[in-house]
């Protein structure tokens, strides 16, 4: 994964003062699974935009174009992740600068900060803080509607209730299990199922686009053949030739894999994309 350096927003979330207009609220948000829950929580009441939606591009390759500055422009609400991970939302923000805009930058929501696991949104917790912050900030903007943001956030919060239940569930069968990665994208959920990380080195150097040093390497593929490891998982979406490698000895010697994903997959709501996610985990480490 490639990082990149930008000029942080002063705060996590700028507010609008004014009432919005009437019709649907615009609504821009720079990961599909922020416009996802965004759509969960703004229903009829909101029109969303999502940039980074496509399942086979590599989200750290992603360059605006004008179009998704126009987008930008026209928003009433721009969701964003922040700390590295989209770095052109915040230049974008900065070229087209709007007093009656509210920026919620989610990161900024938990208190992380640059150098923390970017891939926040693996944290069910980052995403209940964010519809909690989204729908307030909604029936603030929108006063005529606010029972509806905040009906809508209730029934979102009910929802992500089975999904903290399985991973509950896998916490007691599975913490401590031992576990690598070629990247730290699931890095929050893993931490959430109690699993114990090696070779978080070469996941860091990987991540940032560097070589992982040859100890790390040989540390890695030690792993995998002495089974030291009990799963590996690896980043669909983002392909290196290291990376492929140790797929590729995590096969012949017999460990198993999950592909875990930066973006949300077409026709599933965020819930519904955890929870695949953490059955793929759940089948490859049987009782």
């Amino acid at each position: 994964m490639k990082r990149f350096s930008f000029v942080a927003l002063a705060a996590a979330v700028l507010s609008a003062a004014p009432a919005l207009a009437a019709g649907p609220v615009p609504v821009v948000a720079a990961e599909n699974f922020y416009g996802d829950v965004a759509r969960q929580i703004g229903g009829a009441e909101v029109t969303v935009t999502s940039i980074l939606s496509n399942p086979d591009e590599d989200p750290h390759l992603f360059e605006a174009s004008p179009s998704v500055a126009r987008a930008i422009s026209g928003a009433k609400f721009v969701i964003y992740s922040g700390i590295d991970y989209d770095p052109w939302m915040a230049k974008l923000l900065g070229a087209a600068r709007g007093s009656d805009r509210t920026v919620i930058v989610v990161a900024g929501l938990t208190g992380r900060k640059t150098g923390d696991n970017p891939h926040i949104w693996y944290d069910p917790n980052t995403m209940l803080t964010f519809a909690k912050v989204l729908a307030d900030e909604l029936s603030t903007a929108d006063p005529a509607h606010r029972s509806d943001y905040q009906d809508r956030l209730i029934r979102f919060q009910q929802s992500m209730q089975p999904l903290r239940a399985k991973i509950a569930a896998l916490h007691e069968r599975l913490a401590g299990t031992p576990v690598t990665a070629t990247e730290p994208v699931f890095g929050y959920m893993l931490d959430a199922l109690g699993m114990q990380v090696r070779n978080q080195s070469f996941q860091l150097a990987v991540m940032n686009n560097t070589e992982p040093s040859a100890s790390d390497v040989a540390a890695f593929e030690r792993d995998l053949k002495t089974h030291q490891v009990k799963l590996l998982v690896y980043n669909s979406q983002a392909s290196d030739p290291i990376a492929e490698r140790m797929m590729k000895l995590a096969k012949v010697s017999h460990v198993p894999v999950v592909g875990v994903a930066e973006t949300e997959p077409p026709g599933k709501t965020y819930q519904q994309w955890m929870t695949s996610e953490l059955d793929a985990v759940d089948r490859a480490l049987p009782k």
